[in-house]
């Protein structure tokens, strides 16, 4: 039977893991307490939430945080929701999805980054609050998915925060997608808001600084945090108005394979081109007025025109992204990383070991079909740029096309061979592909990143097979059997304590999560030793597993994998050289640095 992974959603895997004699347990359940339903006025409005009685936490699902971007608030900043207090609203269910904008159209449907149909009407937000939660620190979520795809549906923070205590209030956001959130061109920056999907984050965070503490929470200790597009919003948010907005909106950031492909300026030629693709795809771009147009047309043929654009792009990749708009937006990420202008006191920053899968094309195994992949993906490259490129993914024999009977296993991150040519899912070209999009757009995004705070920790997530995405379990982990239980444990605790006490080092104990196999680097008072970043000295905490039942997973004939299940997953963490693992990659990084007004970013 085939498996169908989403791979960037985290509704990801599999079914509900049970206990393992030996390792840490799952959250023990409470005994059923009888509670009053919980309920919040949050004076524009009254919230009725639920309460449970296994984790000792109160939600409110589909808490409205602005009014409807509809009508001539469709392509416009978020603004405040009106008031209605003539009842009290449910907030028990989750919030309608924004309309869904796929990838490209050749990206096989089985991955899940597909067009579908969503509600214009969604910036709303869940809160999940310990019950009795007085001035905890605030977890803020933002969801990935190319700018363009997926909710806060299914993202359940509970399991994260019993681990931790219930030490902190946890905030899932939705915000516009696509077309809806991401339209760019002059257009827009004249009678509408550029990065209105930026605002809306913004808009949210706003609103935990008037509203947290009616849910038990403190404003003034916020950790922003995302995933692959959740991460690179993340940084956004840093960046936010050149990394001078007036408020202090969050002290901590939290950033898992930031997602930074290119940023053009809101009024350069890809960007007019994907609004007049646009504005003809709704049949508006012979209108005197077409923003106007636009915003008069029905929301399934805008829907339709904004799948329409993206999927004609390249593999993998989403045409709506964020723009250099001259106000939120004021410079490119690396330029503004550079200079450490940005918002927060720490990052605890962090990738995974295979980021080029899947959203690279898997079928690309020869020297020409790397080159081509080459070709499109940097067209300001001059021949001499890719004749550097080459150099810089080299490796013996790198003129010889894939051969499908080598075996594919994963690297040690410390010894060749690399991730230049091998990992769990490619040899050869194939994963020469994979390297080269995942440490242009993902894994030295993170490395900038670290470098751009003053307190900084580094992660990578290397339990196989460690696929973008893969980590969603590890922290929305309620029915999941993967990674293993010692793992999420520890991991968790990692999120936690950055979170709660603005340091992700663990005790030893939290490490080895009652796995008394387990091989942890041992530090100081107990606790595991994970040096902080920084630029001069990068080290990072390869966060790995052993042991365990290999289990085949199949998504299509060219991406297919195992995964390991319990009993036995045993962690294995690692303090590594940064610059000198997977055969230089510090080095690679670098030379990505002296490209990025080509790329762009």
């Amino acid at each position: 039977m085939k498996h169908v992974s989403t791979l960037l959603s985290a509704i990801a895997l599999l079914g509900t893991l049970k206990g393992n004699p030996g390792v840490a347990a799952e959250p023990i359940p409470r005994p059923p307490q009888k509670r009053a339903v919980p309920v919040v006025d949050l004076g524009y409005a009254v919230y009725q939430g639920a309460y449970d009685a296994t984790y000792n936490v109160n939600s409110f699902k589909g808490v409205r945080y602005a009014a409807p971007p509809l009508g001539n608030l469709r392509f416009a900043a978020p603004t405040a929701p009106v008031t209605n207090r003539t009842t009290t609203t449910p907030a028990t269910s989750s919030p309608p999805k924004c309309p869904q904008t796929g990838a490209s159209a050749d990206t096989p449907p089985e991955y899940g980054f597909t067009s579908a149909p969503g509600n214009e009407d969604c910036l709303f937000l869940n809160v999940f609050a310990p019950a009795n939660a007085a001035n905890l620190p605030v977890f803020f979520w933002i969801h990935g998915g190319g700018y363009a795809l997926f909710s806060a549906n299914g993202l359940d923070p509970t399991e994260m925060m019993v681990t931790n205590g219930n030490s902190f209030v946890s905030v899932i956001i939705q915000y516009r997608l696509g077309a809806f959130g991401f339209l760019p061109g002059n257009h827009v920056k004249e009678d509408g808001a550029l990065n209105a999907g930026l605002l809306d984050m913004n808009f949210a965070l706003q609103w935990v600084q008037k509203y947290i503490k009616n849910f038990g929470g403190d404003p003034t200790r916020v950790t922003i945090a995302g995933e692959s597009a959740g991460a690179g919003a993340v940084m956004y948010q840093a960046m936010a108005y050149g990394g001078e907005q007036e408020q202090d909106l969050f002290n901590n950031i939290i950033s898992a394979s930031p997602w930074v492909p290119r940023q053009y300026n809101y009024d350069d030629d890809i960007p007019t081109k994907v609004y007049d693709d646009f504005a003809s795809a709704a049949g508006c771009v012979e209108a005197a007025d077409t923003l106007q147009c636009l915003r008069d047309s029905e929301t399934t043929v805008l829907q339709n025109a904004s799948a329409k654009v993206s999927e004609a792009g390249p593999f993998g990749t989403f045409a709506f992204l964020p723009v250099t708009d001259g106000t939120f937006i004021q410079a490119r990420p690396l330029q503004q990383l550079l200079s450490k202008a940005l918002k927060g006191k720490r990052i605890l920053s962090g990738n995974m070991q295979n980021e080029g899968v899947p959203l690279s094309p898997p079928t690309f195994n020869t020297l020409s079909k790397f080159r081509e992949y080459i070709n499109t993906t940097f067209p300001s490259f001059s021949a001499a740029d890719k004749t550097e490129l080459e150099a810089q993914y080299s490796y013996a024999g790198d003129d010889q096309d894939t051969d499908p009977s080598d075996p594919k296993f994963p690297t040690t991150g410390s010894s060749r061979p690399t991730a230049v040519n091998q990992s769990v899912f490619a040899t050869g070209q194939q994963q020469r592909l994979f390297d080269v999009f995942a440490e242009y757009a993902f894994v030295c995004p993170s490395y900038w990143l670290a470098n751009a705070f003053p307190r900084a920790w580094k992660y990578e997530y290397d339990v196989p097979p460690a696929y973008h995405g893969y980590d969603l379990t590890a922290y929305w982990s309620k029915g999941a059997v993967v990674p293993g239980v010692a793992f999420k444990h520890a991991f968790q605790k990692m999120w936690g304590n950055f979170i709660a006490h603005d340091n992700p080092i663990i005790s030893v104990a939290d490490a080895k999560g009652g796995m008394s196999n387990a091989t942890v680097p041992v530090g100081h008072g107990g606790n595991v030793q994970w040096p902080q970043w920084s630029e001069a000295k990068p080290r990072l905490l390869s966060l790995n597993t052993t042991g365990g039942t290999r289990q085949y997973r199949y998504t299509t004939e060219d991406l297919n994998y195992y995964v390991y299940v319990e009993p036995g997953v045993t962690n294995v963490f690692k303090v590594a050289d940064a610059a000198k693992w997977e055969g230089g990659r510090g080095d690679r990084c670098k030379w990505w640095k002296s490209m990025a007004a080509k790329v762009p970013y």
